[in-house]
């Protein structure tokens, strides 16, 4: 499972202004394998940057359970011109300021491919106020993400009258290779779908604030406690339809939509941000957050960001169905590894931050997990694969061994390395090696399967183009002599 170049989709963006934004895009693109030009005259970029990369190189493998292609390479360009030189993709970040935004823009004219996608992270502007100024204003979008952007799917795609259509497609295209889900806005509104809702609620959070009604923490326990959790896998409306009970949607609104006659929202009315409102806020989130810095934060978000997503993911439900289809993507990288005159490469990924214990290492369940998989990829090479087992046939796992041999922590690659040790038709023996990025060997595991036909869950020959292959692999791998540790009994040297 060798990562090719070819088809990958990777190549050189430039990202101009990095702040939390700017810096994430940078980090999506570089863990995808993308080679990143950074422009920021801010003294202090770099070690923005260096801090969110040290956190996305943790929390985005971890969404993923494949192995990600290898990290491209980034640098900071000492001015505009250099940094969207060749560059395929240019993402403005600049801060939220229109006359900042469009004197970047403005200097972008025949410095650029014209096959570029320029992309905009604007939460509020319309892509037509920023293309004003934007000499390759054809070429020019919002692509407005969600913090943060090494984790979060969801973009925003704002095209202006001029945009070029075919750059659009190419674009969506971009950022579904990049793990990511681009929402096409059918037409220019201010702050576009999702900010338009984050003040809605913030304008209500205010009130409920400076009318005493509420804290901070209450506010944000309301959220997380609440429906925050089913919007995270249901969104609004189908949130809505489950309240109206086996009647649907129609009687929701029915029953509910009188409400919207109450006064229960102040939404067109907020209070003056006064000092004292001020500093009540900011008293309350300090005591809210208990000392916590803002790194202690943000790596808490996203270890919990991760657990929620791979939840999704397992269910392939809501944003684990983009996670999903990002890992097919990846495996499409993958060559097969065909030679079988070596153990065959059967896993290759890094090890996720939720698959870690009290001890601070990876959880002992997680090594079957590993190797399970290991034992699921080589049967697929057999060609024991979904439609296979469709049509009836599979392989049940009988015995299974498990050395630990050394520690896993979150972030660290690893591969597992595959040897056939018995190749019969209706049994097999697989012996794995899992090896860290280091060389050093972790785990070994042994396993003894049986071919069942799953009609009658019996043992039965399998079909004869899966026992071939199989028996072709075990001659070969016969040949590589027996593997160290295979055959031994638990707690006893072999």
């Amino acid at each position: 499972m060798r990562m090719t170049a070819a088809g990958s989709g990777t190549g050189r963006a430039a990202v101009i202004g990095c702040g939390v934004i700017g810096a994430g895009w940078a980090a999506r693109f570089l863990l995808n394998g993308w080679d990143v030009s950074v422009f920021d005259p801010d003294p202090g970029a770099e070690r923005k940057l260096r801090a969110v990369l040290e956190n996305a190189r943790l929390a985005l493998p971890s969404l993923t359970d494949r192995m990600l292609p290898p990290e491209g390479h980034w640098e900071f360009s000492p001015c505009l011109e250099d940094a969207v030189a060749g560059a395929g993709w240019i993402q403005e970040s600049a801060p939220e300021r229109l006359d900042i935004k469009r004197a970047l823009l403005g200097e972008l004219g025949g410095r650029i491919r014209a096959d570029a996608v320029i992309g905009s992270s604007t939460s509020g502007f319309r892509p037509s106020e920023l293309a004003e100024a934007c000499p390759a204003a054809r070429q020019m979008m919002v692509c407005h993400p969600f913090n943060p952007v090494y984790l979060l799917p969801l973009v925003e795609v704002v095209a202006h009258p001029g945009t070029d259509p075919d750059l659009l497609q190419s674009a969506c295209r971009t950022l579904t290779d990049l793990g990511m889900r681009p929402l096409v806005v059918r037409r220019e509104i201010d702050a576009h779908i999702a900010d338009r809702f984050l003040e809605a609620v913030w304008r209500e959070a205010l009130w409920l604030i400076q009318d005493d009604v509420a804290t901070t923490a209450e506010i944000d326990d309301a959220i997380r406690l609440g429906f925050g959790l089913r919007w995270a896998q249901m969104g609004l409306f189908e949130t809505f339809r489950i309240a109206g009970g086996d009647a649907g949607m129609d009687h929701f609104l029915a029953q509910f939509g009188p409400c919207l006659a109450l006064p229960w929202t102040r939404l067109m009315d907020v209070p003056e941000l006064t000092p004292g409102l001020r500093k009540a806020i900011t008293q309350q989130v300090e005591k809210q957050s208990a000392g916590s810095s803002v790194i202690d934060l943000e790596r808490l978000r996203d270890r919990n960001l991760v657990a929620i997503l791979r939840a999704l993911k397992a269910q392939d439900a809501a944003a684990g169905t983009i996670l999903n289809a990002h890992d097919a993507f990846l495996g499409q990288l993958e060559a097969s590894d065909a030679d079988c005159d070596r153990p065959l490469l059967t896993v290759a990924r890094r090890v996720p931050l939720d698959w870690t214990d009290y001890n601070g290492h990876m959880n002992e369940a997680r090594y079957l997990q590993v190797l399970g998989d290991a034992t699921d990829r080589f049967m697929e090479v057999i060609g024991c694969d979904a439609a296979y087992i469709a049509a009836g046939m599979s392989y049940f796992t009988a015995e299974t061994h498990i050395r630990h041999l050394n520690e896993l922590m979150a972030g660290q690659g690893i591969r597992v390395e595959t040897t056939c040790l018995q190749g019969e038709s209706r049994k097999m023996r697989l012996f794995h090696r899992m090896v860290r990025n280091d060389g050093v060997l972790v785990a070994t595991g042994e396993h003894f399967l049986l071919h069942v036909d799953l009609s009658t869950r019996r043992t039965c020959p399998a079909r004869p183009e899966v026992a071939d292959r199989l028996r072709r692999i075990f001659d070969a791998h016969s040949e590589l002599g027996w593997p160290e540790g295979a055959g031994r009994a638990i707690g006893q040297k072999q």
